[in-house]
């Protein structure tokens, strides 16, 4: 019965938020509330919470101090080489954005923290995506499947996991992985591809200087549209700066916060581009290399796990805020400038904790995952790792990776030991699922990805589960062609 209402709830959730009946924090606290009650365990439903909490109560406090940390690195510009760079090389045209935004994405991800790739990608691509009317599941879609391949680098998370849950070397896991990782980096640029050229298709190009230059006069341009499953000239609606935000990324460029101390002030009017204003009062330019050494000494001390990430952020944000702005008013504007996307995100971290603190607490989780395993025919045995491979998707998908590596993958590594499979290949196959795993809704880092890129959940997952999941099969089957499965 646990099984079956486990399943019942999360297609539940998955439909209410995809169908946009419920918005993602009503649905992750009210649905799982109402399946405790079903299962006849509302009495406990405050413990399950707690625990939940608890338990991502770390990560909530990480998301919470990097956002600031990171929003002020954008304020000051230590990002805008990087942007500019991108610029240089999309040229305005969609099909050169959507791959920027896959090697952008890939690149940062070499941090190993899915929600810095996230705020430096989207605060990097989403002025750009705006301004030339493109569509924001596009960069949501493709950032989070590049991502979900990087996040099996040893430091990401999965792969020590892994290696740690089945007692062997992190090392030993990755790199003959590497190959078949490298194939599926490569279908995310080529899906990249096929969906700048539909993007390039639907929308036309427009020129770099267009893009950069902020408009302050209504203006009028022409786009290529669809109409009627055709192509022909049509004419965009007039506005001054033609649908950009004046945030890059959810990261308000006001005029307030300068040097002097002023407070800040509302945000500049929705359709002015000024995600790249090269004249905003909060750039600090002679504190460029400080800033981009502390940014560098604060992923190093994360990759080296020197300290616990939250502790990081916490310092690495007091230390940004301090130097950069020296004045108390200052400080306050920044950080109610980045007020928005922390409480978001936090906020959505808290009621995720209520969906995975009643799957836990219930024995949902458990019980859900030893029926998966027990519908594995026996006849499979001796090809435990093509399975492993395939029941990571739906598994890292629909709980943590906690939840699958600590405790899914030992029984799966058990089972294929039986049939003389060994241990590191269940363990190789089971980072395989990552790039769906990256979107799912118990995944923080996936909050601030929408959030910032101002996409509805469901709509971002609508969009990105499909290309997500075949991403992770070509994975797969690269794995079982190079031998590495």
């Amino acid at each position: 019965m646990l099984t079956i209402l486990g399943f019942v709830m999360i297609a539940t959730f998955l439909v209410l938020i995809m169908t946009k009946k419920m918005s993602p924090i009503a649905a992750l606290v009210l649905i799982p509330a109402l399946f405790c009650v079903l299962v006849g365990q509302g009495a406990k439903l405050g413990d399950y919470v707690i625990e939940g909490v608890g338990d991502l109560a770390p990560t909530a406090a990480m998301l919470m101090f990097a956002i600031v940390y990171f929003g002020v690195m954008i304020d000051v510009g230590l990002f805008d080489p990087i942007v500019r760079g991108i610029l240089r090389f999309c040229k305005a045209d969609p099909m050169r954005i959507v791959v920027g935004t896959a090697l952008l994405a890939s690149i940062v991800s070499l941090d190993g923290d899915g929600s810095t790739t996230f705020m430096i990608t989207v605060s990097a691509m989403y002025p750009l995506y705006k301004r030339l009317k493109m569509s924001l599941v596009v960069l949501t879609g493709v950032a989070a499947t590049a991502n979900g391949v990087m996040n099996t680098l040893p430091w990401g998370g999965p792969t020590a996991r892994a290696a740690t849950a089945l007692k062997v070397d992190a090392t030993d896991i990755f790199v003959p992985m590497i190959p078949a990782l490298a194939v599926g980096l490569l279908a995310v640029f080529l899906l990249s591809y096929v969906l700048g050229l539909r993007e390039r298709k639907r929308l036309g190009t427009l020129t770099l200087d267009e893009v950069l230059e902020p408009v302050t006069e209504p203006v009028t341009e022409t786009v290529l549209v669809e109409a009627g499953g055709g192509s022909g000239k049509g004419t965009a609606r007039t506005g001054s700066g033609g649908g950009a935000d004046s945030s890059a990324g959810g990261v308000s460029y006001d005029k307030g916060a300068d040097s002097k101390g002023s407070d800040a002030e509302e945000p500049a009017d929705d359709e002015e581009f000024k995600g790249l204003d090269p004249n905003r009062s909060t750039l600090r330019p002679r504190l460029y290399w400080f800033n981009a050494g502390l940014t560098l000494v604060l992923l190093t001390a994360m990759i080296m796990q020197l300290m616990p990430i939250p502790v990081l952020f916490l310092l690495g944000a007091a230390l940004a805020l301090t130097v950069n702005f020296p004045s108390m008013k200052d400080q306050r504007a920044r950080i109610a400038a980045h007020a928005d996307n922390v409480l978001n995100v936090s906020g959505m971290v808290f009621a995720a904790a209520v969906f995975t603190g009643v799957l836990t607490g219930t024995g949902m989780v458990e019980h859900m995952a030893d029926w998966l395993v027990g519908a594995v025919p026996e006849g499979m045995g001796p090809h435990m790792g093509i399975v492993t491979g395939l029941l990571s998707l739906p598994l890292t998908y629909f709980m943590s990776n906690d939840g699958f590596y600590f405790g899914v993958l030992p029984v799966l590594a058990e089972a294929g030991a039986a049939h003389g499979v060994s241990p590191l290949e269940v363990a190789r196959a089971s980072i395989v699922g990552q790039p769906l795993h990256m979107s799912s809704p118990l995944v923080p880092a996936v909050y601030v990805l929408v959030g910032m890129a101002k996409v509805e959940f469901g709509d971002h997952t609508r969009f990105t589960v499909k290309w997500a999941v075949l991403t992770s099969l070509v994975v797969l089957a690269a794995a079982i062609l190079f031998g590495t499965i």
